[in-house]
């Protein structure tokens, strides 16, 4: 069979509550989430590791309240919030490291608060240290929400989800040898699914464990 030529195509994530899987690595936090109008101070962070759901947990909060999102980049030249406004900032990690950028955080976090809006926030973790100390100061009066990596349920549903997104249908079996083989985070999940979608595109035929532990073994070499 002659090989394909594998062409990147869009691939449609599903962000809406039904696609978002609750287990213990995650159930505090999407409580956490969905009390939004107990937050003390009317703010929330929530944090994780890469690929760990933090924008589809941000975007089914921002879905249910109506809340704007905010982009970092334009902080600066926001307008102050309208009394009890709803706003989501992602990734607040790209801001620190310059007094530049995190202070038109800094100034959003109090004007948040002088209006009485709601404000969730996400970010990497470990979150860097702010060049500001009075951001640090609001941010550690921040109370947090935290996403953990995967346990197996939450790792075995994101994978299905992965596959269903890309249209793609895998076997039970080949579930099974993912959770034992790969790496467990749900960064390693997005990376192993989009290159077996690569390879079986360009090879042609059908996922397999044999497919899947070429593709393993090719990120093991690779490093990634």
């Amino acid at each position: 069979m002659p090989r394909q030529i594998p062409i990147d195509l869009p691939v449609i994530e599903a962000t809406g509550r039904d696609a978002f899987f609750v287990s213990p690595a995650n159930a505090e936090a999407v409580a956490q989430i969905d009390d939004s109008a107990r937050w003390p101070g009317g703010r929330l962070l929530l944090t994780g590791p890469e690929g760990a759901g933090k924008s589809h947990l941000a975007a089914i909060w921002a879905a249910d309240t109506g809340a704007t999102a905010l982009e970092a980049g334009s902080l600066a030249s926001l307008a102050p919030p309208a009394p009890g406004a709803t706003l989501l900032l992602e990734d607040i990690h790209s801001l620190m490291g310059s007094r530049e950028r995190e202070e038109p955080l800094f100034h959003l976090l109090n004007r948040a608060t002088a209006a009485n809006a709601r404000l969730l926030l996400t970010a990497r973790e470990p979150l860097p240290a702010p060049a500001l100390p009075d951001l640090a100061t609001r941010l550690s009066a921040t109370p947090r929400a935290r996403l953990a990596e995967p346990d197996d349920a939450l790792l075995t549903a994101l994978l299905v989800k992965l596959f269903d997104d890309r249209q793609l249908a895998p076997t039970p079996k080949l579930l099974s040898y993912l959770l034992v083989h790969m790496e467990r985070s749900a960064a390693a999940a997005r990376r192993t699914v989009a290159a077996l979608d690569r390879h079986q595109l360009a090879k042609g035929g059908k996922l397999t464990r044999k497919l899947a532990r070429e593709v393993l073994d090719e990120a093991g070499k690779s490093g990634t």
